[in-house]
């Protein structure tokens, strides 16, 4: 079975026949739609959805795509996902050697005393940190490989669950933009290899990027932190994300996040 006819399947394992508008009935052996099902949605026969699901087809046309999605209720990012894998949409390059920040993002950064920032590089490696952003982080890590590696990330992750399958959505993007990237299969291989967990939710085919986002983070020395997130595409260097954490002005998070910063002006918080 080709990448497409694997995001296929899992898909339709994930759209009730209540979500499609057809009926349920009690004697159904699979989750979510049966394959005849999909094709007489999307308008086409089910030997034709059949060859697409096991890789015997491997050109299908826009159209035929966009139906799919449709069917399959893809949002805008997993309907780009699905046009990857079918081989339809480029894919951006990505580059196969280190990975380096530029210098005048990184004064930027430093700029943001009030608001951690971290950037993301191909395989979500914490490529850098403001003083708030490395409290909060560090430099040096992988946000895939602590959500599911680091015990401590279970009561950082105020709802580590959500964390778990965001980032594994966010993940799964990646890898369709740049399956045969070292570093985005050398992460995957590590993370499949260790939490059975990322397994379970790496087998859903769920697609979804960093965008604006609510979250709380528990951290050990200032407690609590309910943050706003946005994530913005570094042009300089494609593939890599700056992401900035902020707090409604006055909120007990800010307040935190001043003492947090204090602490590291300091130097007291280790």
């Amino acid at each position: 079975m080709t990448p497409l006819g694997e995001y296929l399947r899992a898909r339709r394992a994930q759209v009730t026949p209540a979500d499609a508008g057809l009926p349920g009935g009690p004697r159904r052996r699979v989750p979510g739609l049966r394959r005849e099902e999909v094709a007489l949605l999307a308008g086409m026969s089910a030997d034709y959805y059949v060859r697409l699901e096991q890789g015997r087809e491997r050109n299908p046309s826009v159209q035929v795509l966009d139906a799919l999605a449709d069917v399959l209720r893809l949002g805008d990012e997993a309907r780009t996902h699905l046009l990857h894998l079918a081989g339809v949409a480029p894919r951006p390059r990505r580059p196969g050697t280190r990975e380096r920040v530029d210098p005048q993002l990184r004064m930027l950064m430093d700029a943001w005393d009030e608001q951690p920032a971290i950037v993301l590089g191909r395989a979500y490696d914490v490529l850098a940190a403001n003083a708030l952003g490395d409290a909060l982080f560090g430099t040096g890590s992988n946000l895939l490989v602590t959500v599911f590696c680091d015990p401590a990330a279970r009561t950082f992750h105020h709802d580590w669950e959500r964390a778990a399958h965001t980032v594994t959505a966010g993940f799964r993007q990646l890898h369709g933009e740049a399956p045969d990237d070292p570093r985005i299969r050398e992460v995957l291989d590590d993370v499949l290899a260790r939490s059975p967990e990322f397994a379970r939710l790496w087998a859903r085919h769920d697609v979804r990027g960093k965008t604006v986002e609510s979250k709380i983070l528990v951290h050990p020395q200032v407690g609590e932190l309910e943050l706003r997130l946005q994530s913005f595409d570094v042009r300089s260097a494609p593939g890599q994300q700056l992401v900035v954490y902020h707090a409604e002005p006055g909120s007990p998070t800010a307040q935190s996040l001043a003492l947090l910063g204090a602490l590291v002006a300091t130097g007291a918080r280790d």
